[in-house]
C-alpha cells in the first residue's frame, strides 16, 4: 500500500529528514552517487527489515554513526473496501541489534513483514536472475513463493536447516543421524516442490506472452522448472532414493540431490535462451520476471491478452476487488531499453487509479517528464537532500 511519508536518520548519505511520498509516482532525479538508490534501499528496508543490496547492517549507518533509524506510514484496507487503517513502521539499529516495530508492536521475526506492505525492486542486480548461476535463479523464485504462500518461508528455513545438519553428518561420519534426518529432508522438500510447481504455473501463464510483447523477438521464450527429485516420487520413494545414493554422498561429503539443486531455465526453439541471448534481451527478461512477481503479489488475475493498452496489461481484480499492489521500486531500469521497449514495458505497470505506488530513479538528462501521470512528485536529489520540484 502506498507510503504517505518516509523518515531517515543516519541512513547512508541521506539527510536526516522526513520526505513526503503521497503520490502514485515519485521521481528521484539526480546524478549518480547522490542518494537515489539509497532512498529506494531505505524504503525496501522498511518493507522487509533488510537491504536488497546484500549489505550487512553495519555497513549502512552514515559516516560517524553507529546506527540508523527509519520510519514510515501507509494506509491499508480495514474490514470493508471503503475503510482504511493507518499503519506505521519504525526500525532502529544501534550497531548491534535491530528493533522493528509495526504499529508500536515489536516484531521478533522479519517474515511477519512480508504480508503487510511488500515491495518489489527492479535493479541492476536482477540481471543475475537471467544470466547468473542456478542458485541466483532459485533465489528469485524462492523470494516470489515466500511472498505468495504463507508457509513457504518456514518450509524453506526448515529444509535448509536439515540440509546443513545432514551435510555435517556426512562430513563427520555421523551416519546414524541420516536415518533421522532423511525423513525430515523429504517432508520439507516435498512441500517446497509443491509450491514451486504452483508458482511455475503462475509464471507460465504470462511470461512468454509479455516477453514477446515488449521484446518483439519473434519467437516464444519459455520458462521451465526441473526438480532434482523425480516429480512423481512420493515420500517413501524419495526416502528410498536418498538411501540408494547414500554411499556416493558419503564419498563426496554432501547431499547431492534435493530442492537445493532444482533448476529454473529459459528456452526458445533454438535451445537454451540464456546461452544465446544478448545482454539487452537478458536484461528485459529480468524486468518481465519482476512485473509478473508484482502482479502475482497484487492478487489480480492473469495479465491482459496482447498488452495492447495499459489497462489490458495489468492484472484484473477477481471478484471486483482492486489488486493490492506492492510498492514498486525502479532503479534506473529504463536506461538500457530502447524507446519502443521502454514504452511497452511502462504499459505493463499499473495505470493510474489502481492504488499502486512506484518510485523511479532517473539521471537528469533522461526524458523523465514523459513518464509523469496526474499524480507525481518530483524530487531533485543532491548529496542526500531532496528538493521537491513543485509544478505551478
Amino acid at each position: 500500500m502506498p507510503f504517505s511519508y518516509a523518515r531517515f536518520v543516519s541512513f547512508r548519505n541521506l539527510e536526516d529528514s522526513e520526505v513526503d511520498t503521497k503520490a502514485e509516482r515519485i521521481f528521484l532525479i539526480g546524478e549518480n552517487g547522490q542518494g537515489k538508490t539509497n532512498f529506494l534501499e531505505a524504503l525496501y528496508y522498511l518493507c522487509y527489515g533488510s537491504s536488497f543490496r546484500g549489505s550487512v547492517d553495519q555497513q549502512i549507518p552514515a559516516t560517524g554513526s553507529r546506527g540508523f533509524g527509519l520510519a514510515a506510514a501507509w494506509n491499508s484496507l480495514g474490514n470493508s473496501e471503503d475503510s482504511e487503517l493507518e499503519n506505521g513502521i519504525s526500525i532502529r539499529y544501534d550497531g548491534q541489534a535491530k528493533d522493528i516495530r509495526l504499529n508500536g508492536k515489536s516484531l521478533k521475526d522479519r517474515k511477519e513483514l512480508v504480508f503487510h506492505n511488500p515491495a518489489v525492486v527492479f535493479c541492476h542486480e536482477d540481471f543475475s536472475f537471467a544470466a547468473g548461476d542456478p542458485e541466483r535463479r532459485r533465489f528469485f523464485f524462492d523470494q516470489c513463493a515466500g511472498m505468495l504462500y504463507p508457509g513457504y518461508i518456514d518450509s524453506l528455513r526448515s529444509y535448509k536447516r536439515i540440509l546443513k545438519q545432514r551435510n555435517a553428518a556426512l562430513k563427520e561420519s555421523a551416519y546414524d543421524l541420516l536415518d533421522v534426518l532423511d525423513p525430515q529432508l523429504v517432508r520439507f522438500g516435498l512441500a517446497l516442490m509443491e509450491e514451486r510447481r504452483k508458482l511455475l504455473r503462475r509464471f507460465q501463464k504470462d511470461f512468454p506472452r509479455l516477453y514477446e510483447y515488449v521484446s518483439r523477438l519473434g519467437r516464444p521464450v519459455e520458462l521451465a522448472y526441473a526438480s532434482s527429485w523425480q516429480r512423481e516420487a512420493d515420500f517413501d520413494g524419495l526416502l528410498a532414493h536418498l538411501g540408494s545414493r547414500r554411499e556416493s554422498e558419503i564419498l563426496y561429503g554432501t547431499t547431492r540431490s534435493g530442492p537445493h539443486r532444482d533448476r529454473w531455465d529459459f528456452s526458445s526453439d533454438e535451445g537454451s535462451f540464456t546461452d544465446r541471448a544478448s545482454t539487452g534481451q537478458l536484461r528485459l527478461l529480468s524486468l518481465i520476471l519482476r512485473i509478473i512477481q508484482a502482479s502475482a503479489v497484487a492478487g489480480g488475475e492473469d495479465m491482459g491478452e496482447g498488452a495492447e493498452a495499459a489497462e489490458a496489461s495489468v492484472p484484473r481484480p477477481s471478484g471486483g476487488r482492486k489488486p493490492r499492489w506492492p510498492i514498486l521500486l525502479l532503479d534506473d531500469v529504463l536506461l538500457e531499453l530502447d524507446v519502443g521497449r521502454r514504452r511497452r514495458f511502462l504499459e505493463l505497470l499499473p495505470p493510474p487509479g489502481q492504488g499502486a505506488q512506484a518510485f523511479f530513479t532517473f539521471l537528469p538528462e533522461e526524458p523523465w517528464t514523459e513518464y509523469e501521470n496526474g499524480d507525481t512528485i518530483v524530487y531533485r536529489v543532491h548529496n542526500g537532500r531532496f528538493e521537491n520540484q513543485k509544478r505551478l
